[in-house]
């Protein structure tokens, strides 16, 4: 049987406040990475539209680099936004878990750690492939740079 005092709920409050913060972070994470995502969409549906028009024979493989650069940021992102919203589920089952084991009486602690770890590990996991992605930007970048300068010479 659940018997809740009103010292026991604030305490459970506060242990639960790291991971909301935590969940914050996440939040804003997910909202850079999809925002990436939609501007890498974009960007595909116009390289595609590009390459289905006979006026730019000439610049067929660069589009064709370009699109296959895009297609592996969108993977890179996906995977990053899977670990992100991995990190966000486990982190609120640590918040559910808290309350639930506080609340009966269970001794959920190395649970409780698990899946905090487990919550962590999936963060640094999408931080390594947005890491990535921002590589495969870049270079990207450096090659469409190099490619203006060679025409112009």
């Amino acid at each position: 049987m659940i018997n809740l005092q009103l010292g026991d709920i604030s305490h459970i409050i506060q242990l639960a406040i790291a991971p909301v913060f935590l969940l914050t972070g996440v939040g804003t994470n997910l909202t850079v990475l999809t925002n990436r995502l939609a501007r890498i969409i974009d960007r595909s549906r116009v390289v595609e539209r590009l390459l289905q028009t006979d006026g730019e024979a000439e610049k067929r493989p660069m589009l064709l680099e370009e699109l296959n650069e895009l297609y592996e940021r969108s993977h890179l992102i996906n995977r990053a936004i899977t670990l992100s919203t991995s990190c966000g589920l486990l982190i609120c089952l640590v918040i559910a878990t808290l309350f639930l084991g506080d609340a009966t009486g269970l001794g959920l602690d190395k649970s409780i750690a698990a899946l905090f770890v487990g919550g962590i590990l999936a963060l640094i996991g999408s931080f390594i492939y947005f890491m990535r992605e921002i590589f495969v930007a870049t270079k990207t970048l450096t090659r469409q740079r190099q490619d203006g300068r060679k025409k112009h010479i």
